[in-house]
């Protein structure tokens, strides 16, 4: 590939071009907002000139409810040799370009696994899919060049490509993604106008069941939008679960022992199906989970805390698999937990507490 075309230069079209351009290729930027495409390409991710001739690759990164559309006019103005497109639902565009009469062997469905609370091109960033999954969902019709080129893409972005049927695709994300983000965004409504003095009391695990409800609405509009029939079949089994914790969480109320006993029953059995669905979610680098031991270590909310920590564990050869801070209330503090592998805990313990730092058990 040496040439591509980014339709669409939002937070996935621009990373996108970022790392095309990153590696040589000739980017073109094109948006319906001109000034968006400009600064883009003021980022480093192209030019937004058109270019003179057909491209290698059209990459259209435009909102799903436009995919279709705007894939449909590329490929009747022939810009380029293969069509993709990174809209997180795959099988209602494909559809769209069917019912338009299109041939559909130069196009194939892309959609990357990753993103951000924020949007637009001064969000982007070149690493952005580095070790993510990227779906592609090519059919029998798919032209054997266009496949190559999408995983071309996929390589340039350093993300790992996993082949899915479009359908399937579309499920999967609304359990993963779609469903999860409209949860954590109830979650976070419960918290609109609670009281100043509860709200003070979040810690670390209403951030993180919350964090996602920080985006953009109108972005998850059209995403929902182009996905609401699988989203909303997960939302009813959620649903039933919760009406079932409710009818637990009442009977736990009672006076009555076996009623106590069994609403105890109910609300462990959500807990233990909990249990079991959050093991299977992937560990580092999409390999299966692993258990890690946390050493907790407090630190001063000052500048070079955590470069230290990290120096200190290196000097005492131990990697840090993973790390999460929870931040103190009302003081300049916080709780950085170091995640290691359960043998090494005890040797960063030693480490650290050497190097006068306070451990917390």
């Amino acid at each position: 590939m040496r040439t591509a075309l980014v339709i669409g230069t939002g937070l996935i079209g621009t990373s996108a071009a970022l790392a095309l351009a990153q590696r040589g290729v000739t980017v073109h930027l094109a948006d319906h907002d001109p000034e968006q495409a400009r600064t883009a390409a003021a980022l480093g991710a192209g030019t937004d000139e058109a270019p003179d001739g057909p491209v290698d690759l059209a990459l259209v990164a435009a909102p799903p409810a436009h995919v279709a559309g705007v894939l449909a006019d590329a490929m009747r103005r022939g810009l380029a040799r293969g069509y993709l497109d990174v809209a997180s639902v795959k099988g209602g565009p494909r559809r769209e370009l069917q019912a338009l009469g299109l041939d559909l062997t130069a196009y194939l469905g892309t959609h990357p696994m990753s993103g951000r609370e924020k949007s637009g091109p001064l969000a982007a960033t070149g690493d952005l899919f580095e070790g993510r999954p990227w779906v592609l969902t090519p059919t029998r019709d798919t032209d054997t060049e266009v496949l190559n080129l999408a995983l071309e893409l996929v390589s340039h972005c350093r993300a790992v490509p996993v082949v899915m049927d479009a359908d399937a695709h579309d499920r999967a994300v609304a359990l993963v993604s779609h469903m999860p983000h409209l949860v954590s965004s109830m979650v976070a409504a419960r918290l609109e106008h609670a009281e100043e003095s509860a709200v003070r009391l979040c810690g670390q695990g209403i951030r993180d069941v919350t964090r996602i409800a920080a985006s953009d609405p109108r972005m998850w509009i059209d995403i929902l939008s182009a996905n609401p029939g699988p989203v909303a079949d997960l939302l009813s089994d959620v649903a039933a679960d919760l009406d079932e914790a409710v009818r637990a969480l009442r009977a736990l109320q009672s006076s009555d022992e076996d009623k106590r006993r069994e609403g105890s029953a109910g609300i462990e059995d959500v807990l233990r199906r909990g249990n079991a669905g959050q093991v299977r979610v992937p560990g580092k680098h999409g390999s299966a989970p692993r258990a890690y031991e946390a050493v907790v270590v407090l630190i001063d909310d000052q500048p070079g805390q955590l470069a230290r920590i990290f120096a200190d564990a290196g000097m005492a050869g131990v990697n840090i698999e993973d790390v999460r801070i929870e931040h103190a209330t009302g003081q300049q503090a916080g709780l950085v937990q170091l995640m290691v592998e359960p043998k090494a805990a005890p040797v960063l313990t030693a480490a650290l507490r050497e190097r006068g730092w306070a451990i917390r058990q």
